[in-house]
């Protein structure tokens, strides 16, 4: 399949592998987009594992709609249940990155039946996220977000920014650089994917005391799925309180891999991203919570 629709909007796919394998979706995050797991899904692929890599709402072209309020989470999680459903998928192993990793941990609580597996990169738990705003120096680490509720301005920003390799200085490899330049380099396709961070303070504004830029999802506050979380100890953006609190929240076989590395796994860690997709993909059910710290 190529592309799918999630109510009036058609977001493309890269789906690949075997067709008969195992399904392992995958969500990238910003300002990445479905090239961003290239490295990872030949692994997969000869591990027998068929991908459905999204370009999600926002970076699709026929998935760009303008208001801040259609990217609120259970709208972003709505985007992979069709896109399951379109597949013709019960349950599928699911493995997100950075805005990913939200759209994977919230489609785990409130819809686990769909879910067989969750491999999650970079980014902690929600609940976790919230938790560490209030303390230590995540509130620092996440000072852009507030920026990015401005109108116009981020994505006139933004887009130079990607144009000039920026974010080389954040560990992201030249050549995703410019081919996520290629897709986003231009202010107005830049609104979607800002308007992922405005939707929840949006969300936070009608209700009442919401941290910035994290939604509350629907369902358990709890993950019961078999869960692995990677997080890089050198990442700029997410720090360790999240990291190592979001533990609490998965009540299924869990393993945390502390990886010494950056923010972009995807791009850097290929191998051993795959390789925990792998081994996760291959737990037949729950166990005994435990932990692990890979260095």
């Amino acid at each position: 399949m190529e592309t799918f629709a999630s109510g009036d909007l058609v977001l493309d796919v890269v789906d690949g592998g075997p067709a008969d394998g195992e399904v392992v979706v995958l969500l990238h995050g910003f300002p990445q987009d479905a090239s961003a797991w290239d490295l990872v899904t030949p692994h997969l692929h000869e591990a027998g594992l068929r991908t459905l890599a999204p370009h999600q709402r926002g970076y699709s072209p026929g998935a760009r709609p303008r208001r801040a309020r259609d990217y609120r989470l259970p709208d972003l999680v709505g985007d992979v249940l069709a896109l399951l459903d379109a597949a013709g998928v019960q349950r599928a192993h699911v493995v997100g990155h950075d805005w990913g990793g939200g759209v994977a941990w919230a489609l785990a609580q409130g819809h686990p039946e769909r879910v067989a597996s969750l491999v999650v990169l970079s980014t902690p738990h929600l609940d976790a996220l919230r938790w560490a705003l209030r303390r230590g120096d995540q509130a620092r680490r996440s000072w852009y977000v507030l920026g990015l509720q401005l109108p116009v301005v981020p994505e006139v920003l933004l887009a130079r920014m990607l144009r000039r390799g920026d974010l080389r200085r954040t560990g992201l490899p030249e050549e995703c650089c410019r081919r996520y330049a290629a897709r986003l380099g231009r202010p107005a396709l830049l609104r979607g994917p800002v308007n992922w961070y405005r939707a929840p303070l949006r969300r936070a504004g009608r209700r009442g005391n919401r941290p910035a830029g994290v939604p509350r999802p629907a369902g358990s506050r709890t993950v019961t799925v078999p869960t692995t979380y990677l997080w890089g100890n050198r990442d700029p953006f997410l720090g360790r309180a999240a990291a190592e609190r979001t533990a609490e929240h998965v009540t299924g076989h869990y393993l945390f891999l502390e990886v010494d590395a950056g923010h972009w796994l995807p791009e850097r860690q290929a191998e051993l991203v795959a390789r925990a997709v792998i081994e996760r993909a291959g737990v037949a059910g729950p166990c005994d919570t435990g932990a692990t710290h890979l260095r």
